[in-house]
């Protein structure tokens, strides 16, 4: 592992800078960008691929149409997710700054949002069924959260707390070695798009939308426990006596859904 942190600062090193990975015409490219567009690639690579699993026989222009609504999905509702969950004073002041995307500012929470409501609707208007989409989307889904995490690594951000741990890294101007907490993040999102993949392949007869239930819960357990490592931005929130930060509180409401739909989706049916 500590092998491997320091082979990708090395090639980073030879880019313009952390946030930007070269300049066109005087425009700059963004690493995070970049990292959003391999997730879209990606998904555009996984899902015609693994779409039988749930007798879904979509063409490559459906899927695109597909596709493109999440990523609307994503953009909105990641950008709006962090307006009302973690600034929304401040933007209530600088309204337009909520278009201004590239100075950062997204939120996973509003971006599962935004991709539940773009496929809400996107399958609706070709007449498919949700839960069969959804249970192979999500592991795209997976996967992209492991580029967006990629990207946190690459810009610097969202790193841990102190560690004397042999594979800490070193961030400019913050004392101590810290946890890689971006790195433990892309272990667990590919960790969830393996067990899910396992799940939507190999479980038969298949529960239509359980796959994506199962995605919900992983994401929601993991995700809680990774915050105990995380540095906090924001003040901790006390819950029946138990400090806990706003991405714990968010992130209970994704486990208790993905348990309720376990529940609910309970119509077999064979391969």
């Amino acid at each position: 592992m500590l092998f491997i942190f320091q082979y990708t600062k090395a090639v980073i090193s030879l880019f313009p800078s952390r946030t930007v990975a070269f300049i066109i015409g005087g425009f700059p490219v963004h690493w995070y960008g970049i990292m959003y567009l391999l997730a879209f690639v990606c998904a555009f690579i996984i899902l015609p691929n693994i779409q039988h699993y749930r007798k879904l026989y979509l063409t490559r222009d459906e899927w695109a149409s597909v596709i493109s609504a999440s990523v609307i999905g994503v953009i909105v509702g990641g950008r709006l997710g962090y307006v009302l969950f973690y600034e929304p004073q401040y933007f209530a002041q600088h309204p337009l700054e909520i278009l201004a995307v590239w100075n950062g500012g997204m939120a996973s929470h509003g971006g599962f949002i935004g991709v539940a409501i773009a496929l809400a609707y996107i399958c609706w208007k070709m007449k498919l069924d949700i839960r069969k989409v959804a249970d192979v989307a999500v592991i795209a889904v997976a996967v992209g959260l492991a580029f967006g995490r990629f990207g946190n690594f690459i810009n610097q951000e969202l790193y841990g707390t102190v560690t004397t741990l042999p594979w800490g890294i070193h961030i400019p101007g913050v004392e101590g070695l810290r946890h890689p907490t971006q790195i433990y993040a892309i272990i667990k999102d590919l960790f969830i798009a393996l067990v899910c993949y396992f799940h939507l392949r190999y479980t038969q007869p298949f529960y239509r939308g359980r796959t994506a239930a199962l995605f919900l819960m992983l994401y929601g357990v993991l995700r809680f426990f990774k915050e105990y490592l995380m540095v906090q931005d924001y003040p901790l929130i006390p819950i029946l006596g138990f400090p806990l930060s706003r991405e714990q509180l968010l992130t209970i409401p994704i486990f208790l859904i993905g348990a309720l739909l376990w529940v609910i989706y309970n119509e077999k049916e064979e391969a």
